[in-house]
């Protein structure tokens, strides 16, 4: 561990004695003093005579938990910050750890590789911040009701922004692909908000037609349309006080980007065939599996709304880039299907549980759960095997390719043939490992130099 600068004190609390050993003799270094104690009680005694920086304590201690223990130290010392470990942190306890004001949450099977990175980075954060004053948080009461599985440091860190920024009413711009779970973060951060007393109405700005959407939206009033039998409020005034969750709106028609624009502006819109100007207080939470900055490029998508939007993103990791999570998702989604459909108990073998870790899932956790599903129908017994698992037939090389093509066709110009900038891009980058050397691309395409220097050629036409 680095050096410390002198008069830093760590303070670790774990009934753990083993423990205790272990993180004295791990995170020991030059100018740290580092106290111990194994219960609660002891820890509050210590910090009101000594002044303590940074606290490593266990969840799971006595005679109050190490939640209680964050907020009894954030009460009478403000400037600690306070790391929490526990076994398996739940989706509420992350959020609510964050919110009271944990420095950071981590696993107890992460700490050798986790614990000392983190310690430094809040001990350089108790140097960079000294001198500085630091209000004393509010304690929310939270209850949990959103479950997110999941113990990846990637989702982690999602729950964690997600209790920063819940309090707040900026507009949060929800990215990740399809099947990630955005409509699931996008309930956490309204329940974990201030508005949690009133509603979250969500729209799926994809599925309805644009003639539809403005009036689904904003409202109308009777016979501003066929159809227009009566006045109709829209979602703004029905989610006034409290979230509007606009999924998928890098499908929303540059029309009603405009309007959309307005209400996020000052606040205020009007129903389709009326001239009065109406007012709403709505939290906005969007989210899209789309690039919209790729989607502002190509005309698609109004720039200036795509900075109100994302004034805070939060990105979903897809499933592939958290395979530690697989398991736990899918044993979760095999205890919700059999009890929901009153079916005996059925396991996951350790074989079929490899299986699942090592395939690629483009369709993420929706994909997962309807594969589950799928087995559970089909099952021959009460263990389930890998061939009782029906995976997608192509390989996880495959959809890994697909995908990055997928990337690579979104990143091409709208106003370019997409063949022509494609030919370029591979020439290009043959002509890079060649040193430029045409016969050489030319040979590994397997065409004529003609040819290639025709493609060259048309960029310039095009």
């Amino acid at each position: 561990m680095a050096d410390i600068l002198p008069e830093e004190t760590l303070l670790l609390v774990d009934p753990d004695l083993d423990f205790l050993d272990w993180a004295t003799k791990h995170l020991a270094a030059k100018g740290l003093r580092i106290l111990r104690c194994d219960d609660a009680g002891k820890a509050i005694k210590v910090i009101e005579k000594t002044a303590v920086n940074v606290v490593v304590t266990a969840m799971n201690i006595q005679p109050f938990d190490g939640m209680d223990l964050l907020g009894r130290i954030r009460t009478q010392s403000p400037d600690t910050l306070v790391i929490l470990t526990t076994g398996f942190p739940t989706t509420g306890q992350i959020i609510e750890a964050t919110q009271k004001g944990a420095h950071d949450v981590l696993r107890k099977e992460s700490l050798s590789f986790e614990l000392r990175p983190v310690v430094e980075t809040a001990l350089q954060t108790v140097e960079d911040r000294r001198g500085a004053v630091h209000p004393t948080d509010e304690t929310p009461s939270q209850d949990g009701r959103v479950k997110i599985i999941g113990v990846s440091r990637a989702l982690q860190d999602v729950f964690k922004l997600v209790g920063r920024v819940a309090r707040s009413d900026a507009p949060i711009l929800i990215s990740g692909e399809s099947g990630t779970g955005k409509e699931l973060v996008a309930k956490a951060v309204h329940e974990y908000s201030p508005r949690r007393q009133q509603e979250m109405i969500t729209i799926n700005c994809g599925a309805i037609p644009e003639n539809l959407l403005e009036s689904e939206l904003f409202g109308h009033e009777k016979g501003s349309f066929t159809g227009a039998i009566a006045k109709r409020e829209g979602r703004f005034e029905q989610a006034d006080g409290g979230t509007l969750f606009l999924d998928e709106i890098g499908d929303m028609p540059l029309s009603i980007q405009v309007k959309l624009l307005r209400v996020l502006q000052d606040g205020t819109f009007s129903r389709v065939g009326s001239n009065d100007t109406l007012k709403t207080d709505v939290r906005i939470v969007a989210a899209t599996h789309k690039n919209l900055a790729q989607e502002v490029t190509a005309g698609r998508f109004r720039e200036d709304l795509f900075y109100r939007l994302n004034v805070v993103e939060l990105r979903i990791p897809p499933l592939r880039e958290r395979p530690e999570d697989i398991p736990l998702l899918a044993e979760y989604f095999l205890q919700r299907i059999t009890r929901k459909n009153g079916m005996a108990r059925i396991r996951i073998s350790a074989e079929a549980s490899a299986s699942l870790s090592e395939h690629h899932w483009p369709g993420n956790v929706r994909e997962l759960e309807n594969t589950i599903a799928r087995a559970c129908a089909l099952a021959s017994s009460n263990i389930l095997l890998p061939a009782d698992i029906p995976l997608a037939s192509a390989p996880a090389r495959t959809s890994a390719l697909a995908h990055g093509l997928d990337q690579v066709i979104n990143s091409a110009p709208s106003d370019t043939p997409l063949m022509d900038w494609l030919s370029r891009q591979v020439i290009g980058r043959l002509l890079d490992r060649s040193g430029g050397d045409i016969k050489e691309a030319a040979a590994a395409l397997g065409v004529q130099v003609a040819d290639v220097k025709r493609i060259l050629a048309s960029k310039d036409k095009v």
